[in-house]
């Protein structure tokens, strides 16, 4: 056996709730340099950024020219509000997915059904955005924010930029791209969530593998490839939107139209390959630490006399 046992009784929906937003942020601590360097390659080539900028070229060109250009600290530039977002959005997105899954159970049915999977990870996704919509507008600004000249930078900090946003764009902007991120994180948590939950079963119902580290890590692996092809377009969109100035982009959809005028179908999975080694390395690292974060918490909680 690989890791700490399965449990007899099923962990509660708080020891889960926590255990998924430590989860998240072992993974956003493991993960956040390929993120950073996925947010430039999609916002490469924006209009607003001038052509005299650093250029980037694939993940490692890409990590190799912020540490000679910015330094090592760069790679984590957004590190705050990322950990925040994970704490507050990861907690109910993953923390929540079960139970709200047997909410959409029928009684009395033997197993859950791909319908109420789904349903689940799309309902936990969007309740999760809107709750932490403002640490992604600000995660996102703030990893983009290196791309520009030192004299043409718009925050000096990830409190600065919660600020700014909020003084100069008003509270509005702080939910700026919250209809396609809802989008987004829907069709990601299904990717993920429901993904992670059929291989996992799968497996488990094969009997190809123990539920252990390794079903764990198989299962979060494809979970990973899943939510990274399904969901590259509108991550895309959702990164040029956030990043925006104000007035740059009437909404989501001229946004989208723009992308697609200027670097067509291909423009729509910019940065592919940083997203897939990041969500891809995300989720195993996150699903992995879950499942054990779980079972280690209901162990250590007292047992009723």
């Amino acid at each position: 056996m690989v890791g700490l046992k399965p449990l007899e009784v099923p962990p509660t929906a708080a020891v889960k709730f926590v255990s998924a937003g430590t989860a998240a942020c072992i993974a956003d601590l493991c993960t956040f340099p390929l993120d950073t360097a996925k947010v430039r390659l999609q916002i490469q080539g924006e209009v607003r950024i001038p052509r005299n900028t650093v250029e980037y070229r694939g993940v490692l060109g890409t990590l190799s020219t912020m540490v000679r250009t910015e330094g090592p600290r760069s790679l984590y530039s957004g590190l705050a509000a990322g950990l925040q977002r994970q704490m507050s959005f990861a907690s109910i997105r993953i923390g929540l997915y079960d139970s709200v899954k047997q909410l959409y159970t029928p009684k009395g049915a033997e197993s859950t059904g791909l319908a109420a999977r789904v349903l689940a990870g799309c309902t936990t996704g969007a309740v999760a955005v809107t709750c932490a919509q403002p640490t992604d507008v600000v995660k996102v600004r703030f990893q983009a924010n290196g791309a520009l000249p030192d004299g043409a930078r718009r925050y000096s900090g990830t409190v600065d930029a919660y600020r700014t946003i909020a003084r100069e764009e008003g509270v509005r902007g702080l939910w700026r791209g919250t209809l396609p991120n809802i989008a987004r994180n829907a069709i990601v948590n299904c990717g993920e969530l429901v993904t992670y939950d059929l291989i996992k079963d799968a497996l488990l119902r094969a009997q190809l593998m123990a539920d252990n580290v390794p079903c764990h890590f198989v299962a979060a692996f494809g979970a990973g490839f899943c939510a990274t092809v399904v969901a590259s377009p509108v991550d895309v969109v959702k990164t040029r939107y956030m990043n925006a100035s104000a007035g740059q982009y009437r909404n989501a959809l001229s946004c989208l139209l723009a992308l697609l005028l200027q670097d067509g179908i291909t423009g729509f999975y910019k940065g592919f390959v940083p997203s897939f080694l990041r969500l891809g390395s995300w989720n195993v690292v996150m699903f992995v630490s879950y499942e054990q974060l779980q079972r280690a918490a209901a162990r250590a909680r007292p047992v009723p006399a």
